[in-house]
């Protein structure tokens, strides 16, 4: 698996967004013109580092991280139907943390999906990111729906070290009440 940096290559990206649907995001399918009015605008260079995900010499995926000066960026994957479930997933959070941590001094990496994208899910803790949340009514879908969502990080702290640190979730603050 590689990656590769997106330099505006609008129909290999348009096609490969809009011929997949997206089931566990909140726009399950993509139009051509929206994603090429999209890059015109600078959608996926303005504060954002888009890349391609290769596997077997193919662009089976994009990845776009969000929040590229903060010090705690957030990011969005997609992999073609054909290569979901195969490891990839896992591979891409690998080489997100070596690049945001080891690369560009970030602190935390964000990442929310929809409470009941499970393949996600497990993909997060199978790439050493931790479950810290759980936010009801917090994702909107296009067809007016609202879903469930779920907070997953990976701190520089633990990716250093090699590590993985528990939040503090059962602190009961109700006691103190």
């Amino acid at each position: 698996m590689n990656i590769l940096k997106f330099n505006n290559e609008a129909d290999e990206f348009v096609e490969l967004l809009c011929s997949n649907d997206w089931p566990y995001h909140s726009n399950a399918k993509l139009d051509h013109q929206s994603i090429r009015n999209a890059i015109k605008k600078g959608y996926y260079s303005d504060g954002r580092e888009t890349f391609w995900i290769i596997h077997q010499q193919q662009k089976v995926g994009v990845l776009v991280i969000d929040d590229i000066e903060d010090t705690i960026p957030l990011f969005d994957i997609r992999l073609i139907e054909e290569v979901r479930g195969k490891g990839i997933g896992v591979k891409v959070l690998h080489w997100l943390q070596d690049y945001l941590f080891g690369e560009l001094s970030k602190i935390r990496i964000e990442a929310y999906t929809r409470a009941d994208n499970i393949a996600m899910q497990k993909c997060f803790v199978k790439g050493n990111f931790v479950k810290e949340g759980y936010l009801r009514n917090a994702w909107e879908n296009d067809d007016g729906t609202i879903s469930d969502s779920v907070l997953f990080a990976a701190i520089y702290e633990d990716w250093k070290n090699n590590t993985i640190t528990w939040p503090k979730l059962h602190d009961d603050i109700t006691k103190t009440l």
